[in-house]
């Protein structure tokens, strides 16, 4: 078995002009760059010309799959928020973007023939505009043009799509200025932009006061059915780090399903979800056997930590219940290339086994022997957060570091609040959010609260909220050294320290744990 690490050199040597077959026979056509918040630096992966058209394939399978849960799709358009990133060449001269922009530029995107399942109220030059704002200016006020056709909204990942709301909270005023005049700001000064949108935008009053009715009320629940009324669900990824979104999303669509549809990577797409009105909490992918060759590491094997490849089995012989650690061959090359994600076999599909995406293999938060993983602090978040529904308040971004600076260290969790009620999250007292570090405390695994309790190895966990709009500014500095917009997820840990600066000076109360949470001798460790 293979990590990014043990191909880096030979990635390397192709980045830098080597053309001979390296890794595959079949010649090299770009790098698809990963997210820029995976392990800390963007990994470049192979691909060939040949991948676009499987890529394709699976596209093509999701409205028909939709289909058949929420007929007549094709009646209406699609308000999706795509972006592209502007891309980089390597010494070698071969493109390195990330794969969604490698998708929006090739010709079957661009050139895609008219597909009424999978029409969109953004022209193409608008997603293609590199400039951020921009594209999501032109596309924000085409979808609001074209609000009676939108059947559905979405962007990639459902902070791509909170992203959305929190650009129209800021932009409605200039947006219903144009609308109402029908004519485009001149902050948007790309030429083909203006264009597409002069070929949509129309004097309008009448949806001008709309909008402003709407969006001047300061009540932003539901706004998503209030504008775009015949929006059937939102189309957007909420499984692993991104389940925290949910109950943000809820409150913005009035509770609207939220269908996700796909499961892929940099690396490869690898499957579909079959049930894609099924709620978040019970997704499973499918894989699809002519995207790669699939294999699993057992995780309560002992390769699981090593590199055994022996104990790897076929998608054919995976068993319901267990949890494995995903590893591909590639048409591009990557050969038995540990992915890194976590997958737990949910059941079948007629013989075609299905998986749960479970997390990241990286652990995330560790002080001592403690360790832990995102699907545990997202837990704890949940959990906590719950203490604040009383006061109209929600948590609705977050990250964490491990703090060693002081002796014992401790976690520290950076919450940024969503006021909900008209009180605001003025109305979350220095009591209730002691009590939700207490609360993350409890509901963290037995070896933290071993080193809490008994070995004293731990400190009480510190909560620091920050001020409305610091997580938009960490992405805006995560987009300024090469992320790309459409693949961000929030680091659900920050250990880079300009990143703990920007979050230290945003932070605007500091709560600790008041007490220490249950723990008894006789509990079984995660580690024994």
């Amino acid at each position: 078995m293979a990590t990014y690490e043990d191909l880096q050199p030979y990635i390397r040597r192709i980045a830098d002009g080597d053309r001979s077959p390296i890794l595959s026979g079949h010649p090299v056509s770009e790098f698809l760059t990963s997210s820029g918040t995976s392990a800390g630096e963007r990994k470049l992966m192979p691909t060939i010309e040949d991948e676009l058209n499987r890529r394709q394939l699976l596209y093509s399978l999701q409205m028909p799959v939709m289909n058949l849960y929420v007929p007549g799709m094709d009646k209406g358009k699609a308000l999706h928020f795509l972006f592209v990133k502007s891309e980089t060449k390597t010494p070698g001269g071969l493109a390195a973007r990330p794969v969604l922009t490698s998708y929006y530029k090739s010709n079957h995107f661009k050139n895609r023939p008219f597909d009424a399942y999978n029409n969109y109220t953004s022209p193409t030059a608008a997603i293609l505009c590199a400039d951020a704002f921009q594209s999501m200016y032109a596309q924000m006020l085409c979808g609001l043009c074209q609000r009676q056709d939108v059947l559905r909204v979405g962007a990639v990942f459902a902070s791509g799509l909170l992203r959305a709301i929190r650009f129209l909270q800021l932009n409605w005023e200039q947006l219903a200025e144009d609308i109402e005049a029908g004519s485009l700001t001149p902050r948007v000064t790309d030429p083909s932009v203006r264009e597409a949108v002069a070929g949509i935008l129309r004097a309008d009053p009448e949806l001008a006061a709309l909008v402003r009715s709407e969006c001047s009320k300061g009540d932003w629940a539901g706004i998503i059915t209030r504008i775009w009324p015949s929006t059937k669900y939102l189309d957007v990824i909420v499984t692993g780090a991104m389940a925290q979104y949910i109950p943000t999303l809820k409150y913005y669509s009035g509770g609207l399903p939220m269908a996700c549809t796909m499961y892929a990577s940099s690396e490869c797409y690898f499957g579909l979800n079959l049930r894609p009105m099924c709620d978040p909490s019970e997704v499973s992918y499918t894989l699809m056997p002519n995207m790669c060759y699939f294999e699993f590491l057992p995780m309560d094997s002992a390769a699981a930590s090593g590199g055994d490849a022996s104990q790897l089995v076929d998608l054919a012989r995976v068993e319901v219940g267990r949890e494995y650690e995903l590893v591909i061959t590639t048409y591009a090359g990557l050969n038995r290339y540990r992915v890194g994600d976590v997958l737990q076999v949910t059941g079948f599909h007629n013989s075609a086994p299905q998986f749960r995406f479970v997390r990241r293999k990286n652990v995330l938060l560790s002080i001592e022997s403690d360790k832990t993983d995102e699907a545990e602090l997202q837990r704890a978040v949940e959990r906590a957060s719950a203490l604040l529904r009383p006061h109209g308040a929600a948590v609705v971004e977050y990250t964490s570091q491990a703090y060693t600076k002081s002796i014992p260290g401790h976690y520290v969790i950076y919450w940024e609040l969503l006021a909900k009620g008209p009180a605001g999250g003025a109305a979350v007292g220095e009591g209730t959010l002691e009590r939700c570090c207490l609360e993350m405390e409890e509901a963290l695994n037995t070896v933290y609260r071993q080193s809490r309790v008994a070995d004293g190895s731990i400190g009480p966990l510190e909560i620091r909220v920050v001020r409305p709009g610091t997580f938009e500014e960490l992405m805006d500095y995560a987009i300024s050294r090469g992320a790309s917009i459409n693949q961000y997820k929030v680091p659900r840990c920050v250990t880079f320290p300009p990143i703990i600066e920007l979050l230290d000076s945003r932070v605007v109360s500091s709560h600790f744990s008041p007490a220490l949470p249950h723990w008894t001798p006789g509990q079984r460790s995660d580690s024994d």
